[in-house]
């Protein structure tokens, strides 16, 4: 349901250049934005301003952003209304640290990324005020430096402020996402939308990661969905412990969109294959962590998460 608002940004920045946030800085730009692309890899933007990010898959298009940069500190001179943090969720520390310098009233800091509690490791420096969540359904990786494949878009996405009153500009950035082409809703249940999506992802990608697997094979093998299914069901134990709300028919409609997921490598599996960190200790860590606190066991998640620390180990 869309609300009524009085916020109306018009000016864009995206720190991460990877195929999330050129998702999002291509719609925004495409709508008539003022963005800034924003990444430490200058490959990676070389081309966002001309000829621009392009998009293919369940989505066609191509558009320019309005400039680049390569340091969040260069956005203090820029002064966007809203900054998208699209960045992987282990570089929070380093870019809340960042933007605590100028972030100030009137600004806004979205979380548009994987994982639990990715938008307190930002309020945590910044403050309640200025800083959003939003949960993105589309799955996406980088073909080249601003050139995403996009093997699916199941909107809405969503997004709800951390300080009841930011209400409104949760509303209007909503607005603005979806007069862009990513339709988006402003809700105030973030929580279950992260932990909905983050039960997937948390039964997904660790598997998919160890054994280099896709998820459609990784779900059309009996033996390896064994172990998907293990962990989907200790993962809405230790959701359901927590009393987080994930509907009573959840683990069906899960298991269903996974199989439907197709040839798409999840990005732990990307992250692994180019020898980087992944997102695991705000995905599958979270949940022992949650676990814990319920008194869950999470032997699967335990598991898994080790695994893939080791596979980070060995090509660090």
């Amino acid at each position: 349901m869309k609300e009524e608002t009085g916020f109306c940004p018009q000016s864009f920045a995206v720190i991460g250049a990877g195929p999330v946030g050129c998702i999002v800085a291509a719609f925004l730009a495409k709508g008539g934005m003022d963005v800034t692309l924003c990444d430490v890899v200058p490959e990676l933007i070389e081309n966002a301003a001309g000829p621009g990010i392009v998009i293919e898959g369940s989505e066609s298009l191509q558009a320019p952003v309005t400039r680049t940069c390569s340091g969040v500190d260069e956005l203090a001179d820029i002064k966007p209304d809203v900054i998208f943090v699209t960045a992987k969720a282990n570089a929070l520390p380093l870019i809340a640290s960042s933007l605590e310098a100028f972030v100030g009233d009137g600004m806004h800091v979205v979380s548009w990324q994987n994982g639990i509690d990715t938008e307190l490791e930002l309020s945590r420096v910044l403050g309640k005020k200025p800083v959003m969540r939003a949960v993105v359904n589309y799955g996406c990786g980088l073909k080249g430096p601003c050139h995403v494949v996009m093997p699916f878009h199941h909107p809405p996405h969503y997004i709800q402020e951390l300080d009841p009153d930011a209400r409104d500009a949760a509303a209007g950035i909503a607005k603005v996402l979806s007069d862009c082409g990513l339709t988006t809703e402003r809700t105030d249940r973030i929580v279950s939308e992260v932990w909905r999506k983050s039960v997937m992802n948390a039964s997904m990608n660790p598997v998919c990661a160890v054994t280099g697997l896709p998820m459609a094979r990784a779900m059309g093998d009996p033996i390896v969905f064994q172990i998907v299914d293990s962990l989907l069901k200790e993962c809405v134990a230790i959701a359901r412990a927590n009393e987080i709300d994930l509907g009573w028919d959840y683990y069906e409609r899960a298991v269903e969109y996974m199989k439907n997921a197709g040839n798409h490598k999840p990005s732990m599996l990307m992250d692994i294959e180019a020898e980087r960190r992944t997102e695991i200790d705000f995905i599958n860590k979270k949940f022992v962590e949650y676990g814990r606190r319920a008194n869950v066991d999470a032997p699967f998640n335990l598991t898994l998460m080790s695994l893939v620390k080791g596979l980070e180990s060995s090509v660090a």
